[in-house]
């Protein structure tokens, strides 16, 4: 009864985090690695080259990333978004357009600076700095955005794959975007927060002040959470960049592989519900150590997977840490390092996880270039996620936990 009360009393405000998630689907290597087998055929590239535009395009945007994130520290939303997703739709219209291979790098960087940077960039800041006693919950609901991306989108333009142009489809996506602006102008006719003026609803992080972005990356912590940051971008990205080349593997059509992306999206939506109201009740530091486990097992499965069956049993494991990594860390960043400059700080923390985003399908393409099957690195990612999970451990024990409110 208080979560919809929540949500009818602040739902202009969460509509608008809710429609720039939703945007950034298209920004996203999901919905990208959609088109992949016809961009390497109409390009004729292999899976190492194909990642390795991927990867080019993808950094740039991680290092325009740390400058561009703090745009969000000194525009509302209402300004900054709209600017952010016309270049996105530009993006997409590039990507329709696009007639030669060497302006691929180009595309990918538009698309994912635009998309799965700024715009995500805008959403998750404006809910930390919104809503403070509740901010997991906020920040659940507007990231349902990705979720409901994730489930929709793949599955619809596979579809439409089928008797439409996949660039015809990337036009599709731009005028998809397009009207999204409209709509988030009109939720925020009024934004919650004055965010570049007012300071009197700032939260402080740990010893009770806000901490800058050069301070906060001076600090231990900070650098112990990067195996975090960097882990699920890396191998979630590189994992949905080759559902094409892993259905193949797998012994299945691409149609049946994305049909399953409803199932691990539930149980996305699910976790990411269930761990705002824990950030909520609990706090970030009993939580970031141990959200990560359910990769390791996720990659072990999907490592031997033979059946169906076995792939939905990876799925559901990748869901439980993916749904809360939609909410995690952002409430994180806020939580220990205070919200008076949350903007700079996540800009950083975005910044790697772009760059995790960026290399893991580079490598994973290269190594299947150089023979070392798909599956067979599913199992070094797997242990990956167990350091990372250690490192989480010992910087959270490390540090001073800022006190609750």
């Amino acid at each position: 009864m208080r979560s919809a009360r929540f949500i009818a009393q602040n739902a202009p405000w969460l509509g608008a985090g809710f429609v720039l998630t939703f945007l950034s689907s298209f920004g996203q290597t999901f919905f990208i690695s959609i088109f992949a087998g016809d961009i390497r055929s109409a390009f004729g590239l292999s899976h190492g080259v194909w990642g390795g535009i991927y990867t080019l395009g993808t950094t740039a945007s991680a290092i325009a990333m740390v400058w561009a994130g703090t745009l969000t520290d000194r525009y509302r939303v209402r300004v900054l978004g709209p600017v952010i997703l016309s270049g996105l739709a530009a993006a997409c219209l590039f990507m329709a357009l696009n007639p030669v291979v060497w302006l691929l790098p180009l595309v990918i960087f538009m698309l994912r600076f635009t998309g799965q940077g700024m715009t995500s960039q805008i959403a998750m800041v404006a809910m930390a700095r919104w809503f403070s006693k509740i901010r997991g919950r906020a920040l659940s609901v507007a990231s349902l955005g990705f979720a409901v991306g994730e489930a929709a989108l793949p599955l619809l333009f596979v579809t439409l794959m089928s008797f439409l142009d996949w660039r015809l489809l990337w036009g599709l996506a731009a005028l998809a975007v397009l009207s999204g602006i409209p709509v988030l102008l009109k939720l925020l006719t009024e934004e919650r927060t004055p965010q570049s003026i007012s300071t009197k609803d700032d939260a402080l992080g740990m010893e009770d002040r806000h901490w800058t972005r050069l301070e906060a990356v001076r600090h231990p912590l900070f650098w112990f959470m990067v195996p975090a940051l960097l882990g699920p971008a890396a191998f979630n990205t590189a994992f949905f960049f080759h559902q094409v080349h892993l259905a193949e593997v797998k012994g299945i059509s691409h149609a049946a592989f994305v049909a399953l992306f409803p199932i691990y999206t539930s149980i996305a939506v699910l976790t990411m519900i269930a761990s705002g109201w824990a950030i909520d009740r609990f706090g970030t530091a009993r939580m970031m150590p141990i959200y990560q486990l359910p990769m390791v097992f996720s990659f072990a499965i999907f490592a031997v997977a033979g059946t169906i069956w076995g792939l939905v049993a990876g799925f559901v494991c990748l869901a439980l840490t993916t749904g809360a990594n939609g909410t995690l860390p952002a409430a994180f960043w806020a939580e220990f390092y205070g919200t008076a400059h949350i903007g700079s700080i996540k800009a950083m923390a975005a910044a790697v996880m772009v760059f995790g985003s960026a290399i893991g399908p580079g490598i994973t393409g290269l190594l299947i270039d150089f023979g070392i099957p798909l599956e067979t690195q599913f199992f070094g990612i797997a242990a990956y996620f167990l350091f990372v999970c250690m490192m989480a451990t010992l910087g959270i024990a490390r540090t001073s936990i800022p006190a609750r409110v």
